[in-house]
């Protein structure tokens, strides 16, 4: 069951990158895979949230002005037709340091079957002890 969701989720996470130099998320991609109305809550607990595809945009750029390697890593991943939840082992460079983070990411789907919802649960702790680079 949701065999089709999950493909669409794996899509939408390669659009983040492949984790080489060279590769940037695909800002245009990854917007238009999410209602024009969409949340992305980061960093659960107490991360911001975003809201609409121009906040996102935004968003997506400022990240991208300091992470780069980007490489969503899905390990599992379960749905139904209108959910569909990973646990991924991501990569990435931040503040010019390598920071691998673990998180679960869960995803709401509309009728039109875009993402409408997304949440992400990590320790941010851990992951801004590797952003400045501390062991």
């Amino acid at each position: 069951m949701g065999i089709a969701q999950e493909n669409f989720i794996r899509e939408f996470c390669d659009a983040w990158g492949d984790g080489t130099d060279t590769s940037r998320p695909d800002v245009e991609k990854i917007l238009s895979m999410m209602s024009e109305d969409a949340v992305w809550q980061l960093w659960i607990p107490g991360g911001p949230i975003i809201r609409g595809r121009d906040a996102l945009r935004k968003e997506i750029h400022s990240q991208m002005q300091y992470a780069r390697n980007n490489k969503c890593n899905i390990i599992n991943i379960v749905s139904n037709d209108r959910l569909v939840m990973t646990e991924r082992a991501d990569q990435a460079i931040i503040n010019g340091h390598a920071a691998p983070h673990s998180m679960v990411a869960v995803y709401e789907l509309d009728d039109d079957g875009l993402i409408c919802a997304w949440r992400e649960y990590l320790d941010m702790a851990d992951l801004t002890r590797k952003m400045q680079g501390a062991a």
